[in-house]
């Protein structure tokens, strides 16, 4: 079991440094491509950030043997989205309550309500297309899964079109591969990020390993598992950005690092389950996706009525849900 757990937390430590890597570099890209700022944060960044939650379950599906690894690919598909509506929302609004004292507008959230509707708002409705997925047959669900990328490329087209260019003055961390030069070529970003892509392949690789045994060690769910620890461990430490932001008073940026993951991640992701597996979701799958689209439609709505957004309710909507769904597992009612 020793050996197990130290796979998980070296595969981990790899997935999470080549990430980080690998986000430098898409910045660069985007900067050199001329993209818009949009364009950079909410597909390039964005993409980047969620590139350990997303090969997980691909190499999972791919490469893994048995219905474990299917179990562990679902697993992981459906973690992310729960995740950042319950726990990321719980941590932003005690964010919020934490710095409250140099918020003048506690505990509203001063943000951008445009933007944060409209990521809300096409997350409930590809994520529910999705879920729904699961009760047609294999015809209708290929045909979910082309709607889901679908409705993917037309919000990249959205924010492709929409923004002002990703200028020369934008501040950028220096690329990792040539920290010394103000203005790396072309060919060294693309290095950095091949590489880094690469380690992030090989890492979730070992981390899928490391889950498979862990679980039948533990008698735990592959699923469960993979539910419970992989989107933990690799969307957090990445969604602390948010925290940092709510104390800056910048909300747009936090909630929007949050409600731009949830876009990629009930879109593109669900597809590649439904093309790569039978996509048959357990009552634990579907009380998890069932509490994602609660606590989001929650939050659309409150942000449709009030064009702001109370930090407490993402604080009773976030840790309520995901408590909810703990104790039904702990408990033995779902499996």
């Amino acid at each position: 079991m020793l050996y197990d757990i130290a796979l998980l937390i070296i595969s981990l430590g790899v997935i999470l440094a080549a990430a980080g890597f690998f986000t430098n570099g898409v910045e660069w890209l985007g900067k050199k491509l001329g993209l818009t700022e949009g364009a950079v944060g909410s597909i390039l960044a964005a993409v980047g950030t969620a590139m350990p939650e997303t090969i997980i379950p691909i190499i999972a599906v791919l490469f893994g043997a048995g219905e474990a690894s299917h179990d562990i690919g679902i697993g992981a598909i459906l973690g992310a989205p729960f995740m950042l509506s319950t726990i990321a929302f719980f941590l932003v609004g005690i964010a919020a309550y934490a710095y409250r004292r140099r918020r003048k507008e506690y505990p509203l959230l001063n943000m951008d309500a445009v933007v944060i509707r409209r990521d809300l708002g096409f997350f409930l409705v590809v994520y529910t297309m999705a879920i729904g997925a699961s009760f047609l047959p294999r015809e209708g669900k290929l045909v979910v899964a082309v709607f889901l990328v679908s409705s993917y490329i037309y919000f990249v087209y959205k924010t492709l079109t929409s923004g002002e260019e990703f200028g020369d003055d934008e501040q950028l961390d220096p690329l990792f591969f040539a920290r010394h030069r103000e203005n790396p070529g072309i060919s060294v970003i693309v290095l950095q990020v091949s590489i880094a892509f690469l380690g992030i392949v090989i890492g979730a690789k070992f981390f899928v390993d490391g889950i498979n045994d862990l679980s039948m060690l533990l008698g735990v769910p592959a699923f469960i598992f993979s539910l419970l620890v992989a989107p933990v461990a690799t969307e957090l430490p990445e969604k602390i950005n948010s925290v940092i932001w709510i104390g800056q008073s910048k909300d747009t940026i936090a909630m929007g690092n949050l409600t731009g993951a949830m876009v990629f991640q009930s879109s593109i992701i669900p597809a590649v389950g439904i093309l790569l597996t039978p996509w048959m979701l357990t009552p634990a799958a579907l009380l998890s996706s069932i509490l994602a689209l609660t606590s989001a439609l929650a939050a659309y709505v409150y942000v449709r009525r009030n064009g702001c957004l109370d930090s407490r309710l993402l604080v009773g909507v976030g840790g309520l849900f995901y408590l909810i769904f703990v104790g039904a597992v702990v408990s033995g009612q779902i499996k």
